[in-house]
């Protein structure tokens, strides 16, 4: 298969933002950081016009799994290889639930250990899924396709005859139409691969990956299923308290890891063109021009208000605040995300460093700062490995 490189060099940029002292989100901003954790991830991509940052975000997080694991050179993961291989899965389920799942461009970070223990994995250079060099990606007319496709076939299913088997490889040639041939084995650095032989051989298990989530409709320390329209694959977290959330999360930057994050993207505080998420405790004190992209694959609607300049007060959230917003859908599950380090501003207020998959056209280039209010408040979920968990938590949660 013909591609062309998408080099990882050393995150160069990304260190000359967050090795000095104190760093800001914007040019002009009174917000003051200062490093507490930090980690050098791969280069920020942009998934374009695309609902697959599902994939780009856990590509990511598997790629500083690696250099964490002692990979020195930075392994260069393929997102729409993760992407088409869950299509197919996807594309059964939605037909076997006669349509009664949701068969979309979203996924969950369990998407991808699903789809490496089934088919494996692949070098980003071995399958690129068309990305067009000028353009990018963008899937919009692929999906149309597909869900018209889709809905043919569930349109045959009260035949007498029942439906014709063969509508699986006919989906796969459009697959292969729109995003590339398969792959089945392939050469790379001298040796020869299936994606599950390179899989196995970069030394990722994924039983050792866990999703950690927390809302009070559903037991304490206990597995549960998140009731999102992505968990179309049905995978399952384990609910933590609130507390615990942000502690899972502190702990694995304090100890090495990084932690994959989904969450809701679409309040007045997330702001990427300003590297900024909070929750103002006056939300009118943000003004917004313009819309958010349905997809959530940009940096959306213009947000501007002086807390984006200048820390303030935020609205405190409790669990029974977060649970409100989760139960009246004001609470999405919209996008998922990389956390990278942990740092602080200058009144003490403790920031999530995240990396996006939007680009880089912001500052701090394609980064921005969570504050651990809009954490708390929006967090869908986080995956990580289970190894990142502490004891006593893991004992809680009977995982070995």
């Amino acid at each position: 298969m013909i591609s062309f490189k998408r080099f990882f060099l050393v995150p160069a940029l990304f260190s000359t933002l967050f090795v000095n002292s104190q760093t800001s989100n914007i040019e002009g901003s009174k917000y003051q950081f200062t490093k507490i954790y930090n980690f050098d991830p791969t280069p920020v991509l942009s998934q374009g016009r695309t609902s697959t940052c599902w994939s780009f975000s856990c590509m990511s997080f598997l790629e500083s799994e690696l250099m964490r694991m002692g990979n020195k050179s930075s392994v260069n993961l393929s997102e729409m290889y993760i992407v088409r291989k869950a299509y197919e899965l996807k594309a059964e389920k939605f037909i076997r639930m006669d349509g009664k799942i949701n068969f979309g461009q979203g996924g969950a970070f369990h998407d991808i250990p699903l789809v490496v223990k089934n088919f494996g994995i692949v070098p980003f250079d071995i399958y690129n899924g068309k990305l067009n060099k000028v353009s990018g990606y963008n899937h919009d007319a692929m999906y149309t396709e597909y869900e018209t496709f889709m809905n043919a076939i569930l349109a045959k299913i009260s035949n007498p005859e029942g439906i014709d088997l063969s509508w699986k490889k006919d989906f796969n040639k459009l697959l292969d139409k729109n995003l590339g041939e398969d792959i089945k084995e392939f050469e790379w650095e001298g040796k020869k691969y299936t994606p599950k032989s390179y899989a196995e051989s970069l030394g990722l298990n994924m039983n050792n990956y866990v999703s950690i989530t927390s809302f009070t409709n559903h037991p304490m320390y206990e597995k549960c299923q998140l009731e999102i329209p992505d968990n179309w694959a049905w995978g399952e977290s384990y609910n933590v308290s609130l507390e615990d959330l942000v502690a899972v999360t502190e702990n694995a930057l304090k100890n090495g890891y990084t932690v994959a994050w989904g969450a809701d993207v679409s309040e007045k505080g997330f702001s990427f063109k300003n590297g900024l998420a909070i929750v103002p405790k006056n939300g009118s004190s943000i003004a917004m021009l313009g819309k958010d992209n349905k997809g959530f694959n940009d940096a959306g609607a213009d947000r501007s208000g002086n807390q984006f300049l200048m820390p303030g007060e935020e609205l405190k959230i409790t669990p029974e605040v977060r649970q409100l917003a989760y139960d009246n859908k004001t609470t999405t599950d919209d996008h998922g995300m990389h956390i990278v380090g942990l740092f602080k501003d200058q009144n003490g207020t403790k920031y999530f460093l995240v990396k996006n998959s939007w680009g880089t056209n912001n500052y701090p280039k394609g980064f921005l700062y969570v504050s651990e209010n809009y954490f708390k408040y929006k967090t869908i979920n986080v995956f990580l490995h289970k190894d990142a968990i502490n004891t006593e938590l893991k004992t809680k949660l009977n995982l070995n």
